[in-house]
């Protein structure tokens, strides 16, 4: 007997889950692990219950599918149930992402799940990035950052960011007087940020232009940034040249 494979449905609607559970209840080897109503309740299911494999919508308000996909995708196959335009399932295909358009069949259902247990057996750690770039290409620049805790997500507006420094693998986003880290590097954030209001000023550190009080000399001709705050920032001299046309 082969283990159960363990489901968190994730849709806003109710009568969506209660399809998906319908369909699923046809299969033996599948236990629902647990219905999410938002992304919210997602990221706590996958860090709390630990399920197998998400069946995830992507239109929710607060955080939509790919807000969800980007905090947990690393963790745990996704399958997006979704009415999404062809664009974006096209995405899905090439970085074989499975998803399931609204409405479909029990055998393609049936014809996921199968690709799901596939991608378990073999361990394989999924891949989001791409993904996201292609689904995003098209959005208006970044408005929040999402930072995920353990269960807890921050929701941080792009407004409130006073800079962000690279930390190898992570990024630290200084704002509020807090710091928090998010898996993810410095370049990619850099491509998502409005560039009239984000500089790259050095290959460390990203500043909210806003946040800038004055620029000063240090050693060697080299220049420091002074935040509102007091906080200084080195300024690399390509960050400098980028300044000079946004100032």
């Amino acid at each position: 007997m082969k283990s159960p494979l363990r489901i968190a449905i994730v849709d806003d609607e109710p009568l969506a889950r209660g399809v998906l559970r319908e369909m699923l209840a046809a299969h033996d080897d599948i236990e629902i692990a647990a219905e999410c109503a938002n992304g919210f309740e997602a990221v706590k299911a996958v860090a709390e219950i630990k399920p197998d494999l998400l069946l995830l919508d992507i239109q929710m308000p607060k955080l939509d599918g790919f807000d969800v996909l980007e905090l947990v995708g690393r963790e745990i196959p996704v399958i997006f149930v979704t009415a999404y335009d062809e664009f974006a399932i096209r995405a899905f295909d090439v970085h074989a992402v499975d998803y399931l358009l609204k409405p479909f069949g029990a055998d393609r259902l049936a014809d996921a799940l199968l690709r799901a247990r596939a991608r378990i057996a073999s361990r394989e750690r999924p891949v989001v990035e791409p993904l996201l770039t292609a689904a995003r290409s098209d959005r208006s620049p970044l408005q929040r950052i999402l930072i995920r805790n353990r269960a807890d997500v921050h929701v941080i507006p792009v407004t409130k960011i006073d800079y962000l420094e690279s930390q190898d693998d992570y990024v630290a986003v200084r704002a509020g007087g807090k710091t928090y880290l998010k898996e993810q590097t410095l370049s990619e954030l850099e491509t998502l940020l409005d560039p009239s209001a984000f500089v790259r000023i050095h290959r460390r550190y990203i500043l909210n232009l806003s946040r800038l009080s004055k620029l000063e000399l240090a050693v060697s001709d080299s220049r420091i940034a002074i935040l509102t705050d007091g906080t200084q920032l080195p300024v690399s001299r390509s960050g400098y040249a980028r300044l000079r046309e946004l100032l």
